[in-house]
């Protein structure tokens, strides 16, 4: 395991947060998979490439990848110690040999030069605490002309899940989900900056498209009420009020909710970020 530079995401995603995800790998699957092939078709994965899937939580895009690369080798990197243990076990019973998992943090991780033929992440590099320090190790372990692809979010008006929450600010200490260009989900909101951070970390060919997709966030308004606030970010803004609060915060989701309720499933739109680039 390398040396873990980013310890505030290593402590959640190795305890309720990363327990959470493992628990509920179906439902995290279902919710982001809508982005899978946009980024697989990015990438471009041929016939026995390697590939680095950073922040790979439960492994669903790692083995997505190790399909189209077949004779390739497939790297899974996360620091979530609870969601690489799912990623390891579903890999297995689905007999794939070809794919790996590593317990590290991308920004600091020792890879052996020039590894890799494509880097992918799906929601999964924008948490880094120096992102031109992390992008630069990457394109390191990436030989020359090799590519990455990746999914990130947008800002957080072209997300329903997060205006929903969005909604209960008379009730939770919402706040402010966080600018373009800050700390957090929505550190490369901006493409005009990730463009910046990605042409200063050693990238070139940098592009960013818009892409939107439906994720199932539930059976219906109560169940993905129930999802969301169970979550690490709903656990922490539920956590701050009392128990009587927190009721009602979770009856005017499912208020909310019900809105997008259709033929036994709620779904939301998400939009994100395409982001390609290549290594000189």
């Amino acid at each position: 395991m390398s040396h873990i530079v980013n310890t505030d995401q290593a402590a959640a995603w190795n305890g309720y947060e990363g327990a959470y995800w493992a628990e509920h790998q179906e439902r995290w699957d279902a919710v982001n998979g809508g982005f899978n092939e946009p980024l697989l078709t990015a990438a471009a994965i041929g016939e026995g490439d390697r590939v680095l899937d950073v922040g790979c939580g439960t492994g669903q895009t790692t083995r997505l990848a190790a399909h189209r690369s077949r004779s390739g080798q497939v790297l899974g990197l996360d620091l979530s110690g609870p969601m690489l243990a799912r990623a390891r076990d579903t890999a297995e019973r689905e007999g794939l040999g070809n794919v790996g998992f590593d317990k590290g943090d991308a920004q600091a991780h020792a890879f052996p030069p020039e590894t890799f033929d494509v880097v992918i992440s799906r929601f999964g590099v924008m948490f880094f605490a120096d992102p031109v320090a992390a992008f630069a190790n990457l394109g390191r372990a990436v030989r020359p002309g090799g590519r990455m692809a990746f999914i990130c979010s947008a800002d957080p008006g072209d997300n329903e899940w997060l205006q929903a929450i969005a909604a209960l600010s008379d009730l939770l200490p919402v706040g402010d989900f966080g600018a373009p260009g800050g700390p957090g989900m929505f550190s490369l909101a901006d493409p005009d900056r990730t463009r910046e951070v990605l042409s200063a970390a050693g990238w070139q060919h940098v592009t960013a498209e818009r892409v939107q997709a439906e994720g199932l966030w539930g059976r219906d308004a109560d169940d993905a009420a129930a999802f969301l606030l169970d979550s690490g970010p709903g656990r922490h803004l539920t956590g701050q009020v009392s128990p009587e609060v927190r009721d009602r915060a979770r009856q005017k989701l499912t208020d909310i909710l019900r809105a997008h309720e259709a033929n036994g499933a709620v779904r939301l739109r998400s939009g994100a970020w395409l982001v390609t680039a290549t290594r000189p």
